[in-house]
């Protein structure tokens, strides 16, 4: 089934206790396409870049079979920039510099070829944007979505309006809190569900991640790793394994969808090994499915 991935396509300049680097390629939606791509078939992206974008970095997409007619090119514009730095614990950053620059203008206009496709993946993008996308779409078999604190404080009620159009809500911890009004996360859950969205994730960091159905809760447990370099992206790179699993499975279950947040969370562990995109851009299945069967031993009781 086609995934249309709409979100940011960025330049990161990352510090972590571990090491750096610089001019790292980044964006939501770059980590969610490169993740998807071990799964799905046919993956489109829209988005927009400047200049400073080269053949290298577009080369990197076509590599993973990632569709890239979508992204539009801004001549003598530059493409969104991030640098942050990450405190020891690696749960906590500061962000030294933001510049948007040719993303502060992004008016996602999905082409013709694109207005079939099945499945939905909106990256944390400001919500009126995110509607404006759906409204394109033609009979979308499924719309997940992701946000942040910036969008639940600054817009919250177009972000209310665009949850109805919802089936998959992907949260972090403090995010799903912040939106629901309440600490309790399974309140939050129940908060949240009603405003649309059927089925939510939300993702715990190093505690792992929840998941929310008509059939009951899941929890997922995050993977013991030694050596952590940079968690940047390990959210998105989360739900483009989510989805990648959903698209290549081609239902949706109560199964499949615990299926699918195991399979986000291998892919999420890859992506925090390695800095920026340069780990999960190297991946093969073998590695995918032993990280998965990984993931099913670590609660595993033989009865």
């Amino acid at each position: 089934m086609p995934i249309l991935i709409v979100g940011s396509l960025a330049f990161d300049d990352i510090e972590t206790p571990f090491g750096s680097s610089m001019n790292t390629l980044g964006g939501s939606s770059t980590y969610i396409a490169l993740s998807a791509s071990y799964f799905a078939d046919k993956i489109q992206m829209v988005g927009v870049v400047g200049s400073d974008f080269e053949a290298e970095h577009f080369q990197l997409l076509h590599d993973r079979d990632i569709d890239t007619k979508g992204i539009q090119v801004i001549e003598d514009g530059k493409t969104f920039r991030w640098a942050g730095r990450y405190h020891y614990d690696m749960n906590t950053r500061d962000t030294l510099d933001t510049q948007l620059n040719v993303f502060a203008d992004f008016d996602p206009h999905i082409p013709h070829q694109y207005q079939d496709t099945g499945i939905v993946v909106l990256g944390n993008i400001d919500p009126e944007l995110q509607l404006k996308v759906l409204t394109q779409i033609k009979k979308p078999e499924m719309v997940i979505l992701d946000t942040m604190n910036f969008w639940i404080e600054g817009k919250p009620e177009a972000l209310k309006e665009t949850l109805k159009h919802v089936d998959v809500f992907i949260l972090n911890d403090s995010e799903a809190r912040l939106l629901s009004g309440d600490p309790n996360l399974v309140k939050s859950a129940r908060i949240i569900r009603e405003m649309g969205p059927k089925t939510l994730i939300i993702k715990k960091g190093e505690h792992g991640a929840l998941l929310f159905t008509n059939g009951g809760i899941f929890a997922a447990p995050a993977f013991p790793l030694e050596s952590i370099y940079d968690p940047t992206g390990a959210g998105d790179t989360f739900a483009g394994g989510f989805i990648g699993h959903l698209s290549r499975c081609g239902e949706v279950t109560d199964m499949e969808l615990r299926k699918a947040v195991l399979y986000g969370s291998a892919m999420a562990s890859f992506c925090v090994e390695k800095f920026g995109t340069e780990k999960i851009a190297a991946l093969d299945m073998l590695e995918i499915e032993d990280r998965y069967d990984s993931f099913l031993e670590l609660s595993r009781i033989d009865v």
